[in-house]
């Protein structure tokens, strides 16, 4: 019964080949047309790109706008010595039509610094404070007027409050004192018509205008963070780096006692993680404030308050005990198949140590990587920048019937829309546009992403093909190392190049078509979460589980595909279908080996990120300092941190992936071997003696233990 379920249901077991010697090398190139398409679809990226680098404009991102849509602080201009903007009125940025427009409705304009002082128009344009307060008054301002018409005009400012800058903005410097708001040392402030109002208006108006820059400002404060801390973060990822190649290379000569090392000190981390939380938790009893809430707390963009209350050390301590329970158990349940997935380690080592230039291909895929990134996010800045800058008639009056039309700032003072609103004025109100290419842009981000989405897949599909056929060469090869052929790499690089370039465009081009559909439904569900939806809202939760389950398993499955790919050169369905056959007439072996290797490599990562984190973590809270006051100030210290984490993890899985590349490969080889062959003189197994020791005894007690279960 098993035979007939072999030979049917998941296809029919590898025959004897006397011939087969590993890797074919006489092939022929598979899945043309997809190959096509990549190169027409990469002809048209490069066609998008130079179309928006031809409309687009970066330092609409980098630079902050004056009221006639010129650039503050750009070289080349007339504003090249005025890096700040200056609004005449912040209350007014308070206006709800700051919400649709995302512009205050007030003259906006570049200045070399903010105020200093607090200063009224009509105390200064009789006295020498005048040459002081003209430089915030509109460019090519002339004494001319009377105090009525200017402000009426809005040439200068009413008032000029101390400021302080913040995203290269000037707002109003508000602090208490002695329980009462002032801005400098004033508690009123003078409007445009003589009359004292209490600065808490201000107050409000100016809070209400920072919370809706509120996003940016974050931007900008983590953005600021990076600047002073970029030296530091590139340093851990270093040390990051370091040590995982130190790992790896032990890894080769000790496997079995790396990996039981690895185990070890992974928790004793966890272990120290754990005691730490309760030495803080306990350190915070009795503090005032330490008892509050996180619920009560709400969100804060510093998190340093976190760490200031008892509760977010109790939910550390509690999420690192249940990490370290479930880990215990696993290696308690798991203890026999980790001494065979040891042994499929040891084989992927010396696999390894005779093909070492595959532990340099990683840098090769992330020098791809980055190009692909660096191309996308250029071109997602260029479309995103290149509208066109539109005017505005902005009124304070409520009545006025032009208001919000687009206008021309040049020929606005002539028009009759100035006659029939007088206090109105033309300003820059946002960049848009109503062409064809201005109408098409959605449509052409949507192709950015799903381009890089497919190159970062085809990259990534390249490595494993190239990787996948270094090491198949080695396992084929029956006296190692004397039969592995010269520069196994490269072979497999060209191969995969020359012939299968179509193939891999294929596996891509699936993945990131599903990689895009969830992107749309992540948009989707941010759009959909204003609306008291239930149904939708369980609707996108199921779409989005779905999806995600599906790109697990077309991953998987590609992985699989492209190693059978390197193997025999067939083309990417039949590969694909040769693979899973060849997994589920292997089932057993698959839970037994694959699966736990992957789980220590995970403990190994797991490692490698912990202790860069608890270092980054001691070190940028200036817990330790390797030098008198090294760690920058910081307004966010949870920037670098995370940086450094998740750049570690991602060192670490590069280094990880060849590794586990490698076992997969050897895995698949191994089934085939099985099937191929029966360790008899005339048919003998290509695997080595000790891995063939191990995992036919390992598999047959696990067979035995299923046939029980049954």
């Amino acid at each position: 019964m098993e035979d007939e379920r072999k030979d049917g249901a998941y296809g029919t077991p590898q025959k004897y080949d006397p011939t087969f010697k590993g890797p074919i090398y006489n092939r022929g190139c598979t899945d043309i047309i997809c190959c096509v398409f990549l190169l027409l679809a990469i002809v048209g990226y490069v066609a998008v790109g130079i179309i928006a680098w031809t409309h687009g404009d970066p330092r609409k991102v980098i630079y902050p706008t004056d009221s006639r849509g010129e650039f503050c602080g750009q070289k080349g201009t007339k504003n090249a010595n005025k890096p700040y903007l200056f609004y005449f009125n912040i209350v007014k940025c308070a206006s709800p039509l700051v919400l649709l427009e995302f512009q205050c409705p007030t003259p906006q304009i570049c200045v070399e610094k903010c105020p200093d002082r607090y200063l009224t128009y009509l105390n200064a344009h009789r006295s020498q404070d005048f040459e002081y307060y003209k430089q915030f008054c509109v460019p090519g301002f002339q004494n001319n007027k009377g105090v009525a018409e200017v402000l009426r005009d809005g040439d200068c400012p009413a008032v000029l409050t101390p400021s302080t800058l913040l995203a290269r903005r000037c707002f109003p410097a508000i602090h208490a004192h002695k329980g009462v708001l002032m801005v400098g040392n004033e508690t009123t402030y003078e409007d445009g018509h003589g009359a004292r109002k209490n600065i808490t208006e201000l107050v409000e108006g100016a809070k209400k205008a920072n919370g809706v820059l509120e996003a940016r400002q974050l931007a900008m404060r983590i953005f600021e963070d990076y600047t002073v801390s970029w030296y530091w973060i590139v340093i851990g990822l270093v040390i990051a780096m370091v040590m995982s190649l130190l790992f790896i290379v032990l890894l080769r000569f000790l496997a079995g006692i790396m990996v039981w090392v690895m185990i070890v000190m992974v928790i004793l981390v966890l272990g120290y993680g754990i005691f730490h939380c309760y030495m803080e938790y306990a350190r915070l009893r009795g503090e005032a404030g330490s008892d509050v809430s996180l619920v009560d707390l709400g969100f804060q963009t510093d998190l340093r308050v976190y760490l200031h209350l008892r509760q977010t050390w109790m939910a550390f301590m509690i999420i690192l005990s249940i990490i370290e329970v479930i880990i215990i158990l696993l290696l308690i349940f798991l203890r026999k198949r980790i001494l065979i997935a040891i042994a499929l380690i040891k084989e992927a080592s010396r696999a390894v140590g005779y093909v070492m230039c595959s532990m340099l291909y990683p840098l090769v895929t992330f020098f791809l990587l980055c190009l692909c990134i660096a191309y996308w996010a250029s071109t997602a800045v260029f479309l995103s920048t290149s509208n066109e800058a539109i005017y505005k008639i902005f009124d304070d009056a409520t009545d006025c019937p032009v208001a919000g039309k687009t206008c021309n700032p040049e020929t606005f003072s002539s028009s009759n829309e100035s006659r029939l609103c007088p206090g109105a004025h033309c300003q820059f109100a946002f960049y848009g546009g109503e062409s064809g290419y201005h109408r098409a842009l959605l449509g052409l981000q949507i192709f950015n992403a799903f381009m890089f989405f497919w190159l970062a897949n085809f990259v990534l599909a390249l490595g494993q093909v190239t990787l996948a056929g270094a090491f198949a060469s080695y396992y084929w090869s029956l006296h190692k190392p004397d039969d592995l052929p010269a520069f196994p790499l490269f072979s497999a690089f060209s191969r995969a190049l020359r012939y299968h370039t179509g193939s891999l465009a294929f596996g891509a081009l699936i993945l990131a078509i599903v990689q895009i559909i969830r992107v749309m439904l992540e948009y989707l569900d941010q759009r959909l979460k204003a609306a008291d939806n239930k149904f939708a809202k369980f609707l996108m939760t199921c779409l989005k589980c779905c999806f995600w389950c599906l790109e697990k398993f077309i991953k998987f499955l590609n992985r699989n595909a492209y190693i059978m790919i390197a193997i025999y050169g067939t083309n990417f369905c039949t590969s694909a279908r040769n693979a899973f056959f060849l997994l589920m007439r292997n089932i057993i072996r698959v839970a037994v080996l694959d699966k736990v290797t992957d789980f220590l490599f995970l403990l190994g990562k797991l490692l490698i990120v912990g202790s860069v984190g608890i270092l980054a973590f001691f070190f940028f809270t200036h817990r330790i300092r390797i030098v008198q006051d090294t760690a920058p100030p910081l307004n966010y210290y949870w920037v670098p941190i995370l940086t450094v984490i998740v750049g570690s993890y991602l060192i670490a899985h590069g280094f990880f992936s060849v590794y586990g590349m490698c076992v997969d490969t050897l895995f698949l080889c191994f089934c085939e071997d099985l099937e191929r062959n029966d360790g008899s003189q005339e048919r003998p197994y290509f695997m080595s003696p000790e891995l063939r020791d191990i995992l036919l005894k390992g598999s047959a007690e696990e067979g035995k233990r299923a046939e029980v279960e049954e």
